[in-house]
């Protein structure tokens, strides 16, 4: 039986998606929120509209996606800290590993002593694995990432494309 193989790169020079990506790493937290839109210009809702066809959906996410590129990461963030806040025990699972790992970390190699009972690093390590990994798995973190991300491309690329480009720029690229 031959498998099928799906062209990625066809599906994904159509959005424009190989360079979106590389200056990511590169950025300052500064420099990243420094061309953070204003939210009465991020949720114009003058300039929503229904794409007439496929191209005008390119065009406007292509465009949205870099202009609005610093609130869309504020979105993701957003959504985040929502998912955390409401998936409870996988935040005090992420809690706990964070602060299980710093304290082990604040001992310095040391032993911890406790009265009768002395551990050494190694085994406060295994310790914290044994707990956090049955916990995490019962926090269901899976769920929690796929839920971002169904609700991050959700918002983020429906903002994107409903949304249109400003008129003084449309009537520029057209002149081109």
């Amino acid at each position: 039986m031959a498998r099928i193989q799906i062209p990625l790169d066809a599906l994904t020079s159509r959005l424009n998606l190989s360079g979106r990506f590389e200056g990511i790493r590169t950025q300052s937290l500064t420099a990243r929120f420094a061309n953070l839109r204003p939210i009465s210009e991020f949720l114009d809702l003058k300039r929503l509209s229904k794409p007439a066809n496929f191209s005008e959906v390119q065009t406007r996410v292509n465009y949205n996606l870099g202009y609005f590129s610093s609130n869309y990461a504020v979105v993701f963030i957003m959504l985040s800290i929502y998912s955390l806040l409401t998936n409870r025990t996988l935040l005090f699972v992420l809690l706990l590993v964070i602060g299980g790992m710093y304290g082990i970390g604040r001992l310095q190699g040391q032993d911890l002593d406790i009265g009768i009972i002395r551990a050494t690093s190694s085994q406060l390590y295994t310790g914290l694995l044994i707990i956090a990994v049955p916990l995490g798995f019962f926090a269901s973190p899976f769920a929690t990432a796929l839920w971002l991300i169904g609700a991050s491309g959700v918002s983020i690329l429906g903002h994107a494309s409903l949304m249109d480009r400003p008129i003084e720029n449309a009537f520029s690229e057209e002149a081109v």
